[in-house]
């Protein structure tokens, strides 16, 4: 899992994606240097102040979407999207982070679907839970 997100993070370059600088690694331990971002995550910020304005959501949801058209069309697709996975900047920009469950062009099928459930279960959308079932 930490190699998938290593050869994900390398593929993309984006201002509303955490960067990331350097991997380094000895027989037992890998080291990922990430850009270091200090606002937080956007969950807690939603939590400690309460709803957002919306002018303030809009903004973080046009750079979620400009980040994950960017992600999709690097064929890269995160499957984890949550609160908890959106940070913010000092500039109180949004960052999208932890690309350990995502997956990449090549995992998708001849059918155009990705054939494994993952991410978080309150977050996973009703129709891949309902597939599940079935």
């Amino acid at each position: 899992q930490i190699r998938r997100e290593i050869c994900t993070m390398k593929l993309i370059k984006h201002p509303n994606v955490v960067r990331l600088h350097e991997v380094m690694g000895s027989k037992a331990r890998i080291f990922i240097v990430l850009e270091y971002i200090t606002g937080g995550e956007l969950f807690d910020t939603i939590y400690t102040n309460g709803r957002l304005k919306e002018e303030e959501a809009r903004k973080y949801f046009q750079q979620l979407i400009n980040a994950v058209d960017y992600c999709h069309s690097r064929g890269v697709y995160h499957r984890d999207l949550k609160l908890e996975n959106l940070l913010l900047d000092a500039a109180g920009n949004l960052k999208v982070s932890d690309f350990g469950l995502s997956a990449l062009t090549e995992q998708v099928k001849a059918d155009g679907l990705l054939h494994t459930t993952c991410g978080t279960p309150n977050y996973v959308a009703p129709e891949v839970i309902l597939f599940c079932l079935s």
